[in-house]
């Protein structure tokens, strides 16, 4: 079912909020009046195709995304079940979820005492996890600092899910048997490219996870 919500004017106004543009701002880098800004926004009359790539430019987004929408929703989107069931995950589950390599977020404390989160390609190594980055990436931990990795699926058709999130101690793996043996296993290809020759490693203080099923 479509949702009625999610127009071009509606993703005309969050895109230009996120910019801290005002209507009239906007109109103006546009090349149009408000009232026109207005016509095109609904669709109205038979609005010129140009115009609204002029404000898809504007708003710094592709003309397809803001006629239609994006290709790929956000996860989330659909109604929740009607009886939703929230669960704790044991350890041993946990690592059953994580599988032996993904996609997931590790968290850490960046230079000036700010939190960050980022995205890695990960493997289960043991009950450890490891990924590799850069030693001068925002990624790249000191060795013993502490910080926290987090995994997590969707599964919205079934409106089901499960998150997993490992802290303890970070680690720089140095044994170069252990690096050639990371190199070679499914998954140890970063997507993000480069070198990335820093292996991490978080050895667990502690494994938490959750499941949402249905009733």
């Amino acid at each position: 079912m479509a949702d009625s919500t999610d127009t071009v004017a509606t993703r005309c106004a969050v895109r230009r909020r996120q910019l801290g543009l005002t209507r009239e701002e906007l109109a103006h880098r546009a090349g149009m009046s408000v009232a026109y800004l207005d016509r095109l926004e609904s669709l109205d009359d038979d609005f010129d195709p140009n115009a609204l790539m002029r404000l898809a430019a504007t708003l710094e987004m592709p003309y397809r995304e803001l006629l239609e929408g994006p290709r790929q929703a956000a996860p989330g989107r659909r109604e929740a079940a009607p009886h939703p069931l929230l669960a704790r995950l044991s350890e041993d589950e946990c690592w059953r979820l994580l599988g032996t390599h993904g996609i997931g977020r590790v968290g850490l404390t960046a230079a000036g005492g700010s939190p960050v989160v980022l995205p890695v390609n990960f493997l289960v190594d043991g009950r450890t996890v490891v990924y590799r980055t850069e030693s001068d990436d925002a990624a790249a931990p000191a060795g013993g600092g502490r910080m926290a990795f987090e995994a997590d699926h969707i599964d919205e058709r079934l409106s089901r899910g499960w998150s997993v999130l490992v802290t303890g101690t970070a680690e720089h793996v140095t044994d170069a048997d252990t690096i050639e043996d990371l190199v070679t296993r499914p998954g140890a290809r970063p997507w993000a490219g480069g070198r990335r020759d820093l292996w991490v490693r978080l050895r667990p203080d502690e494994v938490t996870g959750r499941t949402i099923r249905t009733g």
